[in-house]
């Protein structure tokens, strides 16, 4: 179903970026400490191309020595392209991961021999190593990561913070070719200093799961910090899959083709060989440091808390390396933008476990998962109920979902217009709010009493059924859509550009993305 081709690396999706006029070279010196923000935030708000600062400058004023890369995935369509699709086929991809993670048995040769795309996927999750590759054509095991162009994205940043890693960690009960239990993670980490740096996962995050098991047997983890990696392997760390499914694998089939690896030079850890740079080292049990404040997607400045050190044993790269870094703030950001195209690739996955679902909406205003709008064909009383508590605990990301909002199929669940109308016209607070209290909540959530527990909230704006209301409930005024065809071409004739009916003359209406059948992909 792709009609862009595998990219084995970033510059081949540079290169690409370039070909469609989506590449903008910056000549002119730009600071890393905050100047470099501003101009990101300004290009990503006007939908503005990738960036390549080749003239970055360090915080101090020394040239940075090499060009950075900026707003990769700034837009919906490149993010779909990192993934080798244009924006109106991730709905159907989304759909065929729902068909490979719960086949359906084939119905006969011609079905069996149908289903190749979905056999190439899965041989796509078998990771290739090499026995070198470009990432380690440069090794330095006397490090200076002060050196590199790393962001200080904020004014009160607590220092350089590292924000496009993918941190790649194994547990400690498996080895390095074990490359299916491996986790990739975009953590952020502070440079520290020449050798050092804090990195900084969450307790629920699969890295401080690795973490832990190390720290158990008492041991030093090793880590490896990718830098530049290929769209593929960028994106599969940035998306929330199940635990049992690791990234590394996971990026093959986004990519359409085999990962590449190699053993890292300092490390028990196989990395991918294509990469711009791989900080390699180790993770002492019980070394932290302080670390922040840093600026985050809330919007807000968060504490600083200690996290754990990493001990840099080498930095590789390529003979030129490219720097790439991005930005994190209240939304619109580049997080927001692929959290975005993430709902509808993830949409028919989570259609397959709540078959009742029609759409779901997080809203990137909303730090991407803070609130949900969900759309369901009801057919019977407390459903909405049912339905809120299944999502809340599907995924670790919707625990961090405060509100649910569930409303009926003729609904857009994209349309705020649609969603205020069944608010105030479905909805009763006496009757129709589910509130939960003491429930798991991202610690960044400076609004919940406790830190790591917060209530949620549910809201029914569904059609009330049988026992859920005890008065006649009203019909929905609509008008013959053979009538409104023709009034459509009677204004087209007049020389009048027809409005969306429902928008009562005013902006469109975002439609909801084209859903595949079930059973349609083969």
């Amino acid at each position: 179903m792709r009609t862009l081709p595998p990219f084995a690396d970033l510059r081949a999706f540079l290169e690409w970026n370039r070909q469609q006029g989506q590449l903008l070279p910056i000549s002119e010196p730009v600071s890393v400490r905050h100047e470099m923000t501003a101009v990101q935030l300004a290009a990503l708000r006007a939908g503005g191309p990738v960036l390549r600062f080749d003239a970055a400058t360090l915080g101090d004023g020394r040239p940075a020595g090499m060009p950075v890369v900026s707003n990769l995935f700034a837009t919906p369509a490149r993010v779909a392209a990192g993934m080798g699709l244009t924006l109106d086929q991730v709905p159907e991809f989304g759909a065929f991961l729902a068909e490979l993670r719960n086949p359906t048995p084939p119905e006969g040769m011609r079905d069996g021999l149908s289903r190749w795309p979905m056999l190439k996927a899965a041989l796509s999750t078998r990771a290739r190593v090499l026995r070198a590759g470009p990432v380690q054509a440069r090794v330095d095991e006397r490090p200076d990561l002060t050196a590199l162009p790393v962001q200080v994205p904020w004014p009160e940043d607590g220092g350089p913070l590292i924000t496009w890693p993918v941190v790649v960690t194994r547990p400690h009960d498996s080895a390095a070719q074990d490359v299916g239990r491996y986790n990739l993670g975009v953590y952020r980490a502070q440079v520290l200093g020449p050798d050092r740096l804090i990195m900084r996962w969450l307790a629920h995050r699969g890295g401080a799961a690795h973490a832990r098991s190390w720290e158990r047997a008492g041991a030093p983890m090793p880590v490896a910090v990718v830098l530049g990696a290929d769209p593929a392997t960028l994106l599969a760390a940035a998306l929330p899959l199940p635990e049992t499914v690791s990234e590394m694998t996971f990026s093959g089939v986004l990519r359409g083709a085999r990962t590449e690896l190699v053993p890292a030079r300092t490390v028990p850890l196989l990395v991918p060989a294509r990469a711009e740079m791989v900080i390699e080292g180790w993770i002492h049990p019980g070394e932290t440091a302080p670390e922040g404040p840093f600026g985050d997607h809330t919007g807000y400045y968060n504490a600083v808390e200690p996290f754990p050190v990493m001990r840099v044993s080498a930095v590789t790269g390529r003979e030129d390396p490219l720097y790439l870094s991005t930005v994190t703030g209240r939304p619109p950001d580049e997080p927001s933008v692929i959290g975005e195209v993430f709902n509808d690739l993830a949409l028919p996955v989570i259609r397959q476990q709540i078959p009742e679902i029609r759409d779901l909406w997080l809203p990137p205003a909303a730090c991407s998962y803070r609130i949900g709008v969900i759309a369901i064909d009801k057919r019977y009383p407390g459903q909405a109920r049912r339905v809120m508590m299944a999502v809340w605990g599907m995924l670790a990301q919707f625990s961090y979902t405060k509100l649910l909002i569930v409303v009926d199929s003729d609904i857009d669940a994209r349309n705020w217009d649609d969603i205020a109308w069944a608010l105030s016209t479905r909805m009763d607070p006496g009757r129709d709010l589910v509130v939960l209290d003491r429930t798991p909540m991202d610690y960044l959530d400076f609004a919940s009493p406790l830190e790591g527990l917060a209530g949620k909230l549910g809201i029914d704006a569904t059609t009330k059924i049988g026992p859920e209301a005890s008065r006649e409930w009203g019909r929905v005024m609509r008008l013959d859509p053979a009538h409104e065809a023709a009034a459509a071409d009677i204004l087209t004739r007049a020389g009048m550009a027809a409005q969306d009916a429902a928008g009562q003359g005013g902006a469109p209406r975002r439609t909801r993305p084209a859903l595949p059948r079930p059973g349609m992909i083969r």
